[in-house]
């Protein structure tokens, strides 16, 4: 065997052992919190000796911000998917509903993870889930500023509209986590549900006027 492939399988198997230990913490936080599993139990889930963890995290708050990462990647790598669809524009709010849906049971150990983490866990973890959510906000807001009505709006203004969505999507998608396996009837129900909260929001654009161009809320003739 020469000395590249050596490296490559030393690589491989490096690769595999991290997502050992990544699989082992999701499947410990699932009964009980990310703050209260140690390194040992990380350890002894994904079958090496605690030294070992060492060679991939450099303690455990670098795991639990892996684990953040790991779980936004597939909602992010599926909603920029569905951006390259001109059939997305079509019917957003539909599409949205669809692929936040699809995206948490495809994921559902790991926004299960997001859920409990993010008014609940370390300092660190937290901070990353904030972080993430940020990110998706201004991600989603270059989409939204695509459409009716809000092309011509502030920077600020589409950027609170588009917290407004991601705030929307956090909640149904704790609600996906929640829902039993098998139960086409709730997911129907959940997707509904942030159809019609989709919808409560964009109705408000056509009447909605940009920051600069209002004195008062109170004030009809600052409109």
């Amino acid at each position: 065997m020469t000395e590249s492939v050596q490296a490559a399988s030393r690589q491989e198997q490096k690769g595999r052992t991290r997502q050992a230990i990544l699989a082992a913490a999701l499947e410990l936080t699932q009964h009980q919190g990310f703050a209260q599993i140690s390194l040992r139990q990380v350890a002894r889930h994904a079958g090496i000796v605690p030294t070992a963890f060492y060679r991939h995290f450099d303690s455990m708050d670098e795991l639990g911000l892996a684990l953040v990462e790991q779980s936004f990647s597939t909602l992010r790598r599926m909603i920029r998917e569905a951006q390259r669809d001109p059939k997305v524009f079509d019917n957003i709010i539909d599409a949205a509903a669809d692929v936040l849906v699809e995206a948490v049971k495809h994921s559902k150990a790991h926004f299960a993870f997001v859920a409990r983490e993010r008014v609940g866990g370390s300092e660190a973890v937290r901070r990353a889930i904030r972080h993430e959510l940020d990110l998706f906000v201004s991600e989603l807001a270059v989409v939204l500023a695509r459409l009716p009505n809000i092309e011509t709006w502030s920077t600020e203004d589409v950027q609170m509209v588009s917290r407004l969505f991601v705030r929307n999507m956090v909640s149904n998608a704790e609600e996906v986590v929640e829902m039993p396996d098998g139960r086409p009837d709730l997911e129907e129900r959940i997707k509904e549900g942030a159809r019609r909260q989709m919808r409560l929001i964009v109705v408000g654009f056509k009447d909605w006027y940009p920051a600069a161009a209002r004195t008062s809320p109170l004030d009809p003739d600052a409109r």
